[in-house]
């Protein structure tokens, strides 16, 4: 298993709290639209213009409870889809992390007040680092275990599992 994954850095795009998944990937658009529609729309509820802002390898920024309220996948999908890096909150819904690593796309717990919209954000998940250059400001982040790491270096679970299929969680 590769260790090198993990060094991200990219604008901050902020999000409030308990931003559930119906806000990025809305029942209304499912089924019958496209990922790049419903992306289009994703947050508009709770930041409007959120998706045209958004520029691709951007690092969300969010408050507690990202991504809580059902277990549909297609919110992550939609993410992934816009480009997001990476994102950061104090806390994330139990269902949407899984789905995330699943997906490929980190999600790493980290306090977050002060960071502004814009702002650039380095992330080394090794490190357990979230650095500010504009403000001479680093932050710890929750440490992030070397199989999740794994996983999200071969982008998701299901690359880990093909490139790794006699793998075995260690005892």
């Amino acid at each position: 298993m590769a260790d090198a994954f993990g060094v991200f850095s990219g604008p901050a795009f902020l999000l409030g709290d308990d931003v559930n998944t119906d806000l990025n990937c809305s029942g209304k658009y499912l089924p019958g639209k496209d990922l790049d529609f419903i992306a289009a729309q994703a947050f508009e509820a709770v930041s409007p213009g959120f998706a045209k802002r958004f520029r691709s390898g951007g690092i969300i920024v969010a408050g507690k409870d990202f991504g809580i309220n059902s277990s549909r996948e297609q919110a992550v999908h939609i993410l992934r889809r816009m480009g997001v890096a990476a994102i950061v909150a104090p806390s994330f819904g139990r269902q949407f992390f899984r789905n995330a690593i699943n997906n490929g796309l980190p999600v790493l717990e980290c306090a977050v007040a002060g960071i502004a919209e814009g702002e650039q954000v380095e992330i080394d998940i090794n490190a357990r680092r979230l650095h500010l250059p504009a403000q001479q400001l680093s932050r710890q982040l929750a440490s992030v275990p070397r199989e999740i790491c794994a996983i999200l270096g071969e982008g998701g679970l299901m690359p880990f599992l093909q490139k790794y299929p006699d793998w075995k969680l260690p005892a």
